[in-house]
């Protein structure tokens, strides 16, 4: 086998990264970056990703309570309903749930869940935990008396936030990105919804058009309403200007559980100011306050729920209903928007009369009181010493802030989320012409693998970092900054494949590595990085790009990049090796069995 070699050092070095990333760090010498929040009896508990542990803040003093060490980076935790376990999701390509025993704040036992595990959930009667695993694209459900077999529940596109009506009937599931291609006149990721008794999907809830990187999701305490927070995208518009949210609105979608309808989707930017990349979102305990987490522009956004439902069905009678999502100034007057002192909001959590936010930035928890008739004010408690940002962590912070784009409509993460990848959306960008939009890309391996963008435009990865900056979030940065959003992304590592078995190929995916070689795909994609650093004619331009060379990607990380080609028209591997390689064009795969098509896509999603 003509590349065995290479493909058995790739292989280890994955497994050596997966590791590394879980290694736990001396206490001191690493950033904490709060992620998550669970609030109940008084405690607030935040997950702090980069730290390996819980720390327990108790809002009557306002001051660090005590730590609850972990075995991995904690992704997502809940309570269970009687107060004495605290359920804590443990990312990695074999992902664990720590069950922490609160009396003693011990760790009592721990569940195998899957690939990259967050937002557990519980059901009302403690009986069952639902945890979603991103990249196995399902949610699994866990009898934790231990009667039954975890249940293994298919859902769209990787699930990162869940919640449950109060009586443990329905679990929402929020998919962080859409499925299916990308050319399609209709591009949205769904919220899925469960039913918990019978542990099968008994939905899916189209949001609109554009809709992408679903990050936070919440249920009413009347359990009437759930509400999903996610970036609004035009993309079908050149991007050409961003005045009025032109390529980015950021938005949340009202959903009646009951229906298993969306009401309406509302914005949270205003006419000149984009409140870019809403992440965690959370009701009040008496339902009065609507609480997002701004991540992008490092705010709190404030809603009032009551009046937020009366303008809506005012809307809707009045026949403006379709009017609200493109309506920049809906609910300018229903909400606050509290600036944060510490950066990167993510998780959110109500107690009493207080809403709190994880600071992942800035290791720091943010707390606004909002009793009284005043205008809400934050505070934000430090959870312990953070060293000094590295360029990596000042890259990190840069992509994904909104503040140093024009107007607060954007930043980086919003076209590249989940650490930098792919947010499934076909873009008009206008560095090589208007009107042949191209997919997004994932930007792993960005500087190792030059020239950059679909058509190989610009010459490497430093000029797009500088373009970006320029043309995409409209603003100049100093060469010093632009420098640390290239330490970033020289920093990216890949993520082991869900498809690996044990860290090894499949059987499958070992035929379909011979394969591979057969076909000549390593002609063009070749080990490790699996690319030549070519463009080529491959056959697949359409119109005025019918002759148009293609940069030959890197296919490390090809499983979870759908959809595929320049434009996003194969929804899928297969389709890219039989529908759209007519002419064996790019790889001879015209005379493959079923059989061997399927071992090929097995191999290549092993990658």
């Amino acid at each position: 086998m003509t590349h065995s070699a290479p493909h058995r050092t790739f292989r280890a070095l994955l497994a050596c990264l997966a590791v590394i990333a879980i290694a736990p760090a001396a206490a001191g010498e690493t950033y904490r970056s709060p992620l998550a929040l669970a609030a109940a009896g008084g405690k607030v508990y935040v997950a702090e990703f980069t730290a390996n542990q819980v720390t327990v803040f108790d809002p009557a003093q306002n001051a660090v309570e005590g730590v609850i060490p972990l075995p991995g980076p904690p992704t997502g935790l809940v309570l269970a309903p009687d107060g004495g376990h605290l359920y804590v999701t443990l990312g990695g390509p074999a992902g664990q749930i720590a069950i922490v025993r609160l009396a003693d704040r011990a760790l009592a036992a721990s569940l195998a869940a899957g690939h990259s595990p967050t937002a557990p959930t519980i059901t009302p009667d403690g009986e069952t935990l639902f945890v979603c695993n991103q990249h196995n694209n399902n949610v699994v459900a866990f009898d934790l008396a231990g009667k039954a077999a975890p249940v293994h529940i298919p859902v769209s596109r990787e699930p990162v936030a869940a919640a449950m009506t109060p009586d443990g009937a329905r679990l929402f599931v929020a998919n962080l990105l859409p499925a299916g291609r990308a050319d399609d006149n209709y591009v949205a990721a769904t919220v899925d919804v469960i039913d918990v008794p019978s542990r099968q999907v008994a939905g899916a809830i189209p949001l609109p058009n554009g809709s992408s990187s679903l990050l936070g999701i919440c249920v009413s305490p009347d359990g009437q309403y759930a509400y999903v927070t996610h970036i609004l995208s035009r993309y079908q518009l050149p991007t050409t200007q961003l005045e009025r949210g032109w390529v980015n609105t950021n938005a949340v979608t009202i959903i009646d559980t009951a229906r298993m309808a969306a009401v309406n989707t509302v914005l949270l930017d205003d006419v000149d100011l984009g409140a870019a990349n809403p992440w965690g979102i959370a009701c009040t305990p008496d339902g009065q306050w609507l609480c997002v987490a701004i991540s992008g522009t490092h705010e709190l956004s404030i809603l009032d729920r009551e009046r937020l439902h009366e303008k809506l069905a005012a809307a809707e009678a009045g026949g403006e209903r379709d009017n609200v999502p493109n309506d920049l100034s809906f609910t300018a007057e229903l909400r606050h928007r509290v600036k944060l002192l510490g950066k990167g909001p993510r998780g959110v959590a109500a107690l009493d009369s207080r809403v709190f936010a994880a600071e992942y930035f800035s290791g720091a928890l943010a707390s606004v009181d909002l009793t009284g008739d005043r205008t809400p004010r934050a505070e934000s408690f430090m959870l312990g010493p953070e060293p000094p940002l590295t360029p990596e962590r000042a890259g990190d912070l840069f992509f994904h802030d909104a503040t140093v784009c024009f107007q607060q409509w954007q930043s980086c993460a919003s076209c590249h989320p989940g650490d930098a990848r792919v947010d499934g959306l076909n873009w008009d960008l206008l560095n090589d012409g208007m009107g042949n939009p191209k997919n997004s890309r994932s930007l792993l391996h960005a500087f190792d693998t030059p020239p950059t963008t679909v058509t190989g435009v610009r010459e490497d990865a430093t000029m797009s970092v500088r373009s970006g900056i320029r043309f995409i979030l409209f603003n100049q940065a100093p060469e010093e900054q632009a420098a640390t959003v290239d330490a970033y992304l020289k920093a990216l590592r890949p993520v082991p494949s869900p498809h690996l078995v044990n860290g090894e190929l499949s059987p499958a995916a070992e035929r379909g590595r011979e394969i591979f070689d057969a076909a000549n795909c390593a002609n063009c994609h070749v080990p490790p990085l699996f690319t030549d650093l070519k463009t080529h004619h491959v056959g697949t331009g359409l119109g005025r790009e019918a002759d148009t060379a293609f940069d030959t990607p890197t296919l490390i990380e090809i499983w979870r990049t759908a959809p595929y080609l320049h434009d996003g028209r194969a929804a899928n591997l297969m389709e890219m090796l039989t529908t759209f390689n007519r002419g064996d064009t790019h790889g001879k795969t015209s005379n493959l069995t079923a059989e061997q098509l399927q071992d090929l896509v097995e191999y290549l999603l092993s990658l």
